[in-house]
This record gives C-alpha cells, structure tokens and sequence, in this order.
C-alpha cells in the first residue's frame, strides 16, 4: 500500500556527512545532560511509598501536596488517576520523614485526613477472604469517610537497586540479540549501523528525560525497549530493499542503491509511522499522568526512530564500506569438465 509514489530518487547519501553531523551534536548533547543533571529516577529505582487514596469530592491536588511537603516530604508527586476524586501520591526516602518508612503512610494519611476535616479512627473490616482486620478510617462530622486509602506499596533502596540493574540487563540483551539478529539475516556491517543508529534514539531520549529532570520510571523504560524493537523494524526494511537493489540494479552505485531504497520506502514509513504516532499521541493526551511519561517517550523515540533509520544507519553502513558482494555472493561458474583431468 502507498500514497504516493516519487519518481526520482531523493540524493540522501550526498548529505549523509550533514545528517551524521547532526546525530553526533545531538548525541554529545545527550550525553553530557546525563552526566550533567542525571535522570529523574522515581521511587521504583530509590525506593519509597506508594499510596492510593479516595476523596468524596473533587481532590485538591496543591492543597494534598502541600500537607504533605508540611510533613517533611520535599516535592511529594502527587497526581491523580482515574476520575478526579481518585490520587496517587509518591513519596521517596529521603529526610526527616524517610527516616521511619514503615509509618510513613499511616502520618501522611493522618495529615490528610485532618486537612479535609476528618478524624481518625479505628475500625473492624472484613477482607474478601473472611478475615477479620482493623484499619484506619478517615470519618467527618457526618461519620462517613472523607478520605479512604485504597493501597499501600513500599519500595526499599535495595529492591530499587535490583530493578535498575534488572532494566540494564534486559537494555542489554535487547541490543546483543539484535546484533546477532541483523548479523546472521545481513551482514556485520549492517548491524554495526543499526545498533548505532538504535543506541542513538536511546540516547537522545534519556537526554531529553535528563534535560526536562521528567521522572524516568519502569513505564519509560518499557518505552525505550519498545523503541529500540521499533527501529530496527525500519533498518530492517530499508536493508532489505537495499539487498533486493544490489540484486535488480547492478550497474547503480553504492549510494545510488541506498538513495533508492530509502526513496522507494518513505510512503510506508509515513503510513506506519504516522499511524502508530497517532495512538500515541492519543496515550499522551487522554491517558493522564500514569501513560503521559510512557508516551512522551514514545514520542520522542518515534521522530528521531525514523530519522536514524533512514539517515543514521544507512550513512552508517556506507561508510562501513557495504557493497554488493557483501549480501550478494558471487555465483560460482560450473566446470564443464567436473573436475575431471584430460
């Protein structure tokens, strides 16, 4: 399927010099805000409590953060999910208030309870398996609940550790087997420029959550995995037009067969791109706080997806030296005389 078809091949390869220019400066870029500013790690990487709580009304989502900055929480994440009266709040390990984590949920749940006007008080419930189990209960003048917790979920520095070094193996293993992948189906020098070119969007997009100090959390790293599957889907489009050229066109030069196949692609690029970011965008503008960060990376890993793919691994490959023999291999001549000896 195509929407249009260009007629003459666009000269991509006379300016890869100008494109890999640009991919180097914003590469050098990203990688010094990293060292620079550092990433944003949320609390599922340093540790921390994650609290749901319920409001009978519309939350106030500067008055929560406040009360809870007034506890000894600096900058609390405090959004809200689901319907508006519905909020989550992060709270890392750090200060005064993170010196007992254990009790760090029932104080912020008391302080939260006294600002909207409640009381505490203890109460008998009945889980869903029979059990007998007192809580805490957030109750108003009225006696129903103001404020009623949902969820509690504690993170500890060490298990933080053991996900950031668990997102790093499996950061890794993606770009092993995709090395290995593109070696076998191609040839070395095309996986060289793909795990160049895909290393480049990870890059930029971690540079980009460093720069903006966004929260980098494991919905973000799931996003730079799928963008790095992502991107090699393109590469490997793009080479695999580039070898069905070496085969049809054998008078055409190495640039000529790769300005082809990048020409001769754009029309699907822009259909499968486009269609893909369309969901995306629809993620970052509908999915509220818990998919924004998800998408936005997404986003980025998309734009700069393509234009890697198109202008990043395929320069990358010609400067490697690819030719046609390299995924074409000579047909050797029949001996007539099957290796007889006259």
């Amino acid at each position: 399927m195509e929407f249009f078809r260009i007629k003459k091949d666009i000269p991509f390869m006379r300016h890869a010099l100008v494109f890999n220019a640009i991919s180097a400066l914003t590469f050098v870029a990203a990688v010094f805000f990293l060292f620079h500013k550092g990433l944003h790690l949320s609390i599922e990487f340093k540790g921390g409590t994650v609290m749901e709580v319920q409001y009978q009304h519309a939350a106030d989502l500067e008055k929560i953060r406040s009360t809870v900055a007034g506890i000894g929480y600096e900058q609390p994440e405090v959004t809200s999910f689901g319907t508006a009266r519905d909020v989550m709040l992060r709270l890392p390990i750090s200060g005064a208030a993170g010196k007992d984590a254990a009790s760090a949920s029932t104080r912020v749940f008391d302080a939260l309870c006294k600002a909207d006007g409640g009381a505490i008080k203890r109460m008998d419930t009945t889980t869903d398996k029979g059990e007998q189990v007192a809580k805490d209960a957030c109750l108003d003048a009225a006696g129903k609940e103001a404020v009623v917790l949902h969820k509690v979920e504690f993170v500890g520095p060490q298990v933080g550790e053991e996900l950031a070094q668990n997102g790093l193996n499996a950061l890794v293993m993606v770009v092993i087997g995709v090395m290995i992948y593109l070696a076998i189906r191609f040839e070395w020098k095309y996986a060289v420029s793909a795990i160049i070119a895909n290393l480049h969007d990870v890059v930029i997009i971690l540079g980009f959550f460093a720069f903006f100090q966004w929260e980098f959390s494991l919905t973000v790293l799931a996003a730079v995995l799928a963008v790095l599957g992502y991107s090699v889907n393109e590469s490997v489009v793009i080479f695999d037009r580039i070898r069905e050229n070496f085969r049809k066109q054998r008078k055409a030069s190495v640039h000529e067969v790769i300005d082809n196949a990048i020409t001769s692609t754009i029309s699907r690029t822009i259909i499968t791109h486009g269609c893909t970011q369309m969901m995306v965008l629809s993620m970052l503008v509908f999915g509220g706080p818990t998919l924004h960060y998800f998408a936005m990376a997404l986003t980025i890993g998309i734009c700069f997806g393509i234009y890697s793919s198109v202008f990043v691994a395929a320069a990358v490959a010609m400067w490697l030296g690819v030719k046609r023999e390299d995924l074409i291999k000579p047909v050797k001549e029949k001996d007539e005389t099957d290796g007889a000896v006259v």
